[in-house]
């Protein structure tokens, strides 16, 4: 299998790579918000979980929410425990780059950042996001509990019209419920705050649809 191919399919667990059981060291705060990066003592809030090519911009985009308590970039959807970068961007783990997001129900509904997801990248492009391509550069939706996974299909439903009447092509992001979220490396962690002329790739499709609760 080419290098380009393997980055187009997801492995299998036996061919996934092995991985470690200690997760990734991060730092205790969040850089930009100065809040914990494992806010899991705070009662009132709930995580979502998304894919949208670069996590590095994906992050970005949802700290500069009203609403989001906490953010943290990390992988997703694969076979190998506690990845490093370099073992996600070989293509071996089965691994997306992934942002997740703790966030305040009160201030800010889920529906408003499934709004903020399909607006903000290519939904229709499978296993890439503009010049990045590779299974962790594929759209997702990853939903913690029934009621984001009707959320998230029923606004997959509404976005696919307003793509259709401008002319755009067939969504492809996958929308399944959470699985286990590792943690990136810390230097990867509120990148774009840390090297404000980081690179960013994402770039939406201009179709804009407000998602209905």
């Amino acid at each position: 299998m080419n290098g380009f191919t393997q980055k187009q399919s997801i492995p299998t667990a036996s061919d996934a790579l092995s991985g470690r059981s200690e997760s990734m060291p991060v730092a205790r705060m969040h850089f930009v918000l100065d809040t914990p990066m494992e806010p899991n003592s705070v009662q009132h809030l709930e995580f979502a979980l998304f894919g949208m090519g670069c996590f590095w911009g994906i992050e970005r985009r949802f700290w500069e929410i009203d609403g989001v308590y906490s953010s943290a970039v990390g992988y997703a959807g694969g076979h190998t425990p506690n990845p490093s970068y370099q073992e996600v961007c070989s293509g071996l783990t089965g691994h997306n780059e992934v942002a997740r997001v703790a966030f305040d129900p009160a201030l800010v509904s889920y529906p408003e950042l499934l709004q903020v997801f399909w607006e903000e990248h290519d939904p229709t492009q499978g296993m890439r996001q503009g010049n990045d391509a590779g299974t962790q550069y594929r759209s997702g939706i990853y939903c913690y509990g029934d009621e984001q996974m009707v959320a998230a299909e029923k606004s997959r439903g509404e976005f696919q019209e307003a793509l259709t009447a401008a002319g755009l092509g067939a969504i492809t992001s996958e929308i399944v419920p959470a699985p286990t979220f590792y943690f990136a490396e810390d230097y990867h962690q509120q990148y774009l705050a840390k090297n404000p002329g980081g690179y960013c790739a994402m770039a939406g499709t201009g179709v804009r649809c407000a998602v209905t609760a």
